[in-house]
């Protein structure tokens, strides 16, 4: 599979849009959004490529094993991640999806 089809798939995984994923790594919309759709990863600067997979908690090694076809490691988002998430999209949940959220917070489950 391609590098950028890859890094625009876990993006998506991680739960954000490209805009706010640019945003996020202090990288232009449109350079992010030229990289995953017109010319690819190989054309992008390498500052750019480590930005990214630093984000997306993989190393620039990790992404070259999906290339290559080998299984990728297991997302386990931060406590930084799922509170941007609920910040970003707490607006869209109805009040059944809030009380659950809640419900599995308090749970002492681990």
């Amino acid at each position: 599979m391609e590098r950028a089809k890859i890094l625009e798939e876990l993006i998506k995984e991680h739960g954000y849009s490209l805009r706010s994923f640019a945003e996020k790594c202090g990288l232009p919309y449109t350079s992010l959004y030229t990289m995953l759709k017109r010319t690819g990863v190989n054309k992008s600067s390498v500052e750019a490529v480590i930005k990214i997979c630093k984000e997306l908690g993989i190393t620039v090694e990790e992404l070259e094993d999906m290339v290559n076809g080998n299984k990728k490691k297991q997302y386990e988002p931060t406590y930084e991640d799922i509170q941007s998430m609920v910040a970003r999209n707490g607006k869209k949940l109805t009040l059944e999806q809030k009380q659950e959220l809640i419900r599995t917070l308090l749970s002492e489950d681990d």
